[in-house]
């Protein structure tokens, strides 16, 4: 069976592999990371169940769950992870997220990573709104979202629950005719 991938200017994002622990661990258990993740810091066990739970998303068929490896190119070496996943196939929707180990904040590898992953969802998996949420502070992650053609939505009150207590999140959104009007001349 092939590895899935997603090939931008940079980056590279293919499916994890169990070898890529220690390089997934090393951002994973960055508080810093984690901070507005609903998980984390994350102890070596965390790290591996991770990767063993998103390795057995590659053989679901139909696989509606892609959960990557984002990687720099020129130095074969692991940024972060990102994925998208299909909520619901009746409607046509789904969402993206991403993790990227500290070093690599500000450089635009979200911003490629999260392109790329949007432009997947409408050309190849045929969604029609792709979402995604932050933490209220996570301006950084804000940006990323507006800069791939995401919209504010809202704010969800006490959405969800995180290392013991609800937090809001902010609900970002692009539909399909709206990301294809933003690509054309």
């Amino acid at each position: 069976m092939s590895k899935f991938q997603l090939q931008t200017r940079r980056l590279l994002l293919r499916d994890f592999d169990i070898t890529d622990f220690d390089q997934v661990h090393e951002y994973a258990c960055q508080p810093e990371v984690s901070r507005y993740m609903e998980w984390g810091p994350n102890t070596k066990d965390d790290t591996r169940r991770f990767l063993i739970e998103s390795i057995g998303l590659n053989s679901k068929d139909p696989r509606l769950d892609f959960e990557l490896a984002v990687i720099l190119e020129s130095e074969n070496r692991i940024l972060g992870g990102g994925g998208i996943h299909v909520s619901s196939r009746a409607n046509n929707e789904g969402w993206i997220g991403y993790c990227f180990n500290q070093d690599n904040w500000g450089i635009g590898y979200a911003t490629e990573a999260a392109q790329a992953l949007v432009e997947y969802g409408f050309n190849n998996l045929q969604l029609n709104r792709i979402f995604a949420t932050t933490a209220p502070g996570n301006k950084a992650s804000q940006n990323v979202l507006q800069k791939v053609g995401m919209k504010h939505e809202g704010s969800m009150r006490e959405h969800k629950l995180v290392r013991g207590a609800y937090r809001d999140t902010e609900l970002f959104a692009v539909i399909k005719s709206d990301f294809q009007s933003s690509r054309e001349p």
